[in-house]
């Protein structure tokens, strides 16, 4: 039976002159006022989200980010390399033009997807027609002469962009119920429409797309509203010839209703990309050698692979840096661990976990010897949620080093005993699926998953960073007082003869039964979105 304990009910705050030391241990006193008093975590964000920016798998931006980091830990006296785990298609983006030129002009905003073709240097023009309700996948072949040199939308028209907050706050309660049943009836329409198609659009354009592109399409238009004030999210395509674009909930309802009303709507396109080739994949390794106990290790976990509509700032950015000012705080204060520190900066996160699990393939040394994985991946927001991930002897060893670090880091955390562990949301799961001991931080909301989680508004201005000082300072804790710790982590695994289990971490929903380990995609041939 699951316990959940609040550390405290104060209301959180971190105010250098209020910390309070529940014991005399001087490491933990120089690791808090380093982390509190001397940050570089905004810093090293700022660098990261603006100067290097997205890191689409493979792409020229993630191989930038891989040498800054192991440039960024060697300067600070560290151990560093890029360890590669797979190969992955290369592409390259360039600046994208999309502009409605009839019947009348307007600039419209939206971002061509990841791993699109582009067009090859020219303007493309064509009129827009929207995919139409076939009966069935006979009809719609029938149909797809039509679509040759035409831009085909083929998301739902999104009966408002006002987020459902807004309408609840505005709006008569008639009126609110009313849209949402037009919506829910419209979105259901819509995924039928599709569904005749035979063909699918995945989380991005998908094989539909491929088809359409098959048929001389001049380009594939969709639109994936985030429920959220001019908000989008923006995966990738599978067009190789043809440009895919995403445009905003705004500029893709007008574009719908011209096209609907017979009023000529007309694009012009111009996408620069460049496929470069299935290339070398790496995570990138950081690691300072135990003193006493080498072969034990504590890891710190974040995946840096990311998504290339925004800047990548809160997913996983966020976590990049938590675990890289944590180790430059070490470094300082805590040079010569008892057990072996690593921290993992994992590849492919978004396409599966491949960086991580490839890693924890290949290091089953590591696996076997790991007393501790701190993984966060959910947002800016500071810790609130700290799960046992289903290790049911494991709790006195997490509750010890809570109780060590100052209340104001740990106060409004809830720890959940035993918890569950990750079902495969994030890489603490390509550890706990063999029973290593991997656990999720779990952040406050902030909105992620509306405003942040994918979409184009992942910038840094989102960042909170008095909550990403306050994380990178815990997880420094957490780790030093892991390696510290005389005892090794049980492993004793909780039996799951109840019902489901509840999300308790890293914002995913947990397993309700032990996870099975999966093969990383070592390459990208084999990989379908």
């Amino acid at each position: 039976m699951m316990r959940r304990v609040a550390a405290a009910a104060l209301v959180w705050a971190a105010p250098l002159a209020a910390q309070s030391y529940a014991t005399p241990d001087p490491v933990i006193r120089r690791i808090f006022e380093e982390g509190m008093g001397q940050s570089q975590a905004g810093r090293l964000l700022q660098v990261l989200s603006h100067s290097i920016g997205t890191r689409l798998t493979a792409s020229p931006g993630h191989k930038r980010g891989n040498e800054w980091l192991a440039a960024s830990y060697t300067s600070w006296g560290i151990e560093a390399k890029n360890e590669q785990y797979g190969t992955w298609k290369s592409w390259r983006r360039g600046v994208t033009h999309i502009d409605m030129i009839a019947p009348r002009v307007r600039s419209l905003e939206g971002t061509m997807l990841a791993w699109s073709a582009g067009t090859g240097g020219r303007d493309v023009e064509g009129d827009v027609v929207i995919l139409p309700d076939v009966a069935d996948s006979a009809a719609f072949a029938a149909w797809l002469p039509q679509a040759r040199g035409k831009f085909v939308l083929i998301s739902m028209l999104q009966p408002t962009c006002r987020p459902d907050d807004n309408w609840e706050r505005f709006a008569t309660a008639e009126s609110f119920a009313r849209m949402k049943a037009e919506r829910a009836e419209a979105t259901a329409a819509w995924n039928r429409r599709i569904q005749k198609t035979g063909l699918g659009v995945g989380l991005g354009t998908g094989s539909l797309g491929v088809r359409l592109e098959a048929a001389g399409a001049a380009g594939v238009v969709a639109s994936r509203w985030s429920n959220g004030w001019g908000v989008q999210k923006v995966f990738d395509a599978q067009t190789t010839r043809v440009p895919s674009v995403d445009i905003s909930c705004e500029d893709y309802g007008l574009l719908y209703r011209l096209a609907a009303q017979n009023q000529g709507p007309k694009l012009r396109v111009k996408a620069d990309a460049e496929f470069l080739g299935e290339l070398p994949v790496f995570n990138t390794i950081a690691r300072i050698p135990g003193s006493t106990k080498p072969g034990e290790y504590v890891m710190l976990s974040a995946h840096f692979d990311s998504w290339d509509g925004g800047s990548g700032t809160t997913d996983n950015g966020t976590g990049t840096i938590v675990m890289m000012e944590a180790l430059r705080i070490l470094k300082k204060h805590y040079p010569n661990p008892k057990r072996t520190i690593l921290v993992g900066h994992w590849g492919g996160e978004e396409q599966g976990l491949n960086g991580s699990r490839g890693y924890a393939s290949d290091h089953p040394e590591v696996v076997k010897g790991l007393q501790a994985l701190f993984n966060q991946d959910n947002g800016t927001g500071r810790i609130i949620n700290f799960s046992a991930s289903g290790l049911t002897t494991a709790s006195g060893n997490l509750a010890r080093w809570m109780a060590a670090i100052p209340a104001e880091l740990t106060r409004g955390i809830t720890l959940n005993f035993p918890g569950s562990p990750s079902g495969g949301g994030s890489d603490n799961a390509s550890f706990i699926c063999s029973g290593a001991p991997a656990f999720g931080l779990g952040a406050l909301d902030w909105s992620y998953s509306q405003y942040t989680w994918h979409t184009q508004r992942d910038t840094y201005d989102k960042v909170v960073l008095d909550d990403l000082k306050n994380n990178a300072t815990l997880t420094a804790l957490l780790t030093y007082l892991a390696s510290e710790d005389p005892e090794l982590l049980s492993r004793d695994r909780r039996v799951f003869d109840r019902g489901p289990a509840a999300s308790s971490g890293g914002g995913f929903q947990q397993a309700t039964s032990w996870p099975v380990c999966r093969d990383a995609l070592r390459d990208s041939k084999g990989y379908v979105r």
